[in-house]
């Protein structure tokens, strides 16, 4: 389990052939093989380290349904270790398994923040709530604003200066993870992301599932 808490940024070394390569300091601390890191948010497990970086196996599947598939050498990429027993929980439960991706559509300053504008499928979308968490490339973020099409974060500075959001463009990629509780929640109540389906039959669904004994 992760936070969303990046406590370094890396450098890719090499991605392909079934391994991902990355140069990195702090997250080799108390690391050992075996153990878990979120690379822009997807949970991966070190295989051999060196006193420079670690080196983890990444299916195609994961490459393919990530960003992790369009890294190249020198990208810049968010790390976090698993949370340790009795941490400090400083973000919200990230497990590390994407939901999907989402593409930004517009940067847009705002006084000491910048805003990010973010389109993704209507499966992600429907679990992202108005003040809820969001975890982009890694990073545990509140939702500010949501529409039917899209959903935007506001991002301060200390977040801008230690990860790689500042570094993004329009059109490009990022990896996205749903709050867990509300996959689960929406599981419970066997909700779809039918459209057609009505706030009636929402309610209805809610009221049955609180009045389980």
């Amino acid at each position: 389990m992760f936070t969303g808490i990046i406590e370094e940024v890396g450098k890719v070394e090499s991605v392909g052939a079934g391994c991902i390569k990355v140069k990195a300091k702090t997250v080799l601390e108390g690391t050992k093989i075996g153990d878990s890191i979120a690379v822009n948010g997807v949970c991966l497990t070190v295989t051999s380290m060196t006193s420079e970086g670690f080196t983890a196996d990444v299916m195609n599947e994961t490459l393919s349904r990530t960003n992790l598939g369009a890294l190249k050498k020198g990208s810049g990429v968010n790390l976090e270790r698993a949370m340790a027993a009795g941490g400090r929980f400083g973000g919200h439960i990230v497990s590390g398994h994407v939901d999907g991706t989402g593409k930004i559509q517009k940067m847009q300053d705002d006084g000491n923040a910048v805003w990010f504008y973010i389109t993704c499928s209507q499966d992600v979308l429907s679990l992202i709530i108005e003040k809820g968490s969001i975890t982009i490339d890694g990073i545990s973020l509140t939702v500010a604003k949501i529409t039917d099409s899209y959903f935007a974060v506001s991002v301060i500075p200390h977040t801008g200066e230690e990860t790689t959001l500042l570094s993004k463009r329009a059109g490009d990629a990022v990896n996205l993870e749903n709050d867990v509780i509300g996959k689960y929640v929406k599981k419970l109540m066997g909700l779809s992301t039918e459209k057609s389906r009505s706030q009636e039959d929402v309610d209805s669904k809610l009221m049955d599932w609180l009045s389980l004994e």
